[in-house]
């Protein structure tokens, strides 16, 4: 855990703080698809993202569900962090995009090192920004683009998390992260493949130039 660790925050964190996460936080590994986070859940601890993405879902009143972003390596939630110290129920889910291997740390280590550490002050409040600005763009998103736009930005960008052009999401699926129909997303496919654009094969698409 130590080498993993330093290599995805060696650059942020101090040697001390390291030495803190090590001593205190939890090690996990998640196979792709699992639920981390579930809506409803007390948190007990902020995730660390050594290695893998997660992504993280907002669940409206009918159940259905809308992707607001993805953690990778490096990265925490701030929506967890909010929740760790509200002692609140959690507002989101958070689900293994890809094989994950993440440190729980403790909400009351959390606290202390706030205080303690000026790199972890630093890194949770670069956090609550980054995932600010990633929230703004999922509106945006919503607001100001059409369903293919958002459809080919979402492929690309879920290509990018998993580091590989074959996805393989069924439709049914992509349209619970867009929060749109799967006949949509469908007949959209259908159009990006005659486009040229992507490749819809029995399991998985091929994307090309998106």
């Amino acid at each position: 855990m130590k080498s993993s660790l330093e290599e995805s925050f060696g650059s942020v964190f101090e040697k001390p703080l390291l030495q803190d996460i090590l001593e205190n936080g939890r090690l996990a590994k998640v196979e792709n698809g699992t639920i981390v986070i579930t809506i409803g859940q007390y948190i007990k601890g902020m995730p660390l993202v050594i290695s893998g993405a997660l992504k993280v879902l907002r669940e409206d009143e009918d159940g259905d569900e809308l992707l607001l972003y993805y953690l990778e390596r490096g990265d925490t939630c701030s929506m967890t962090m909010a929740c760790c110290l509200g002692d609140t129920k959690s507002a989101i889910r958070a689900v293994a995009e890809t094989d994950v291997e993440l440190v729980m740390v403790p909400i009351a280590k959390m606290e202390e090192w706030m205080g303690k550490y000026r790199s972890w002050r630093n890194f949770v409040f670069e956090s609550y920004h980054d995932r600010f600005n990633e929230l703004l763009g999922t509106v945006d998103s919503i607001a100001f683009k059409n369903m293919d736009q958002r459809l080919a930005a979402y492929l690309k960008e879920k290509a990018r998390v998993s580091k590989t052009n074959h996805i393989r999401s069924t439709h049914q699926e992509i349209a619970y992260d867009l929060h749109t129909s799967r006949v949509v997303v469908s007949r959209l496919l259908k159009k990006l493949e005659h486009l040229g654009r992507i490749k819809l094969h029995r399991n998985h698409i091929e994307l090309f130039d998106l």
